[in-house]
């Protein structure tokens, strides 16, 4: 009779632990305040230099409409293109 009290106190304590956990995973994010790409990191350092970018997913929106597979293509889109591809918000384009 005495382990009733354990378990109910294991029950209650793990209840809310479990509830403090989900609700933090499937919480929106709020993209807004994510900072910006960090771009000059993925500059070429000369013209002719092959840039290789991570074989990483994690979609970045450019004002232009086009969704690029990380901030590094971006980056190097703005770079070769010029200041009219910019970035827009992260995750896919509508």
């Amino acid at each position: 009779m005495a382990a009733f009290p354990y378990m109910t106190i294991f029950f209650l304590v793990s209840s809310t632990l479990a509830q403090i956990v989900l609700s933090e995973i499937f919480k929106p994010h709020d993209y807004s305040k994510w900072p910006m790409p960090p771009c000059k990191m993925y500059y070429p350092l000369d013209p002719f230099y092959e840039p290789n970018c991570p074989d990483v997913t994690a979609y970045v929106c450019a004002t232009n409409g086009h969704t690029y597979k990380n901030e590094c293509f971006l980056c190097l889109d703005q770079w070769e293109f010029g200041p009219h591809v910019k970035f827009d918000k992260y995750g896919k384009c509508n």
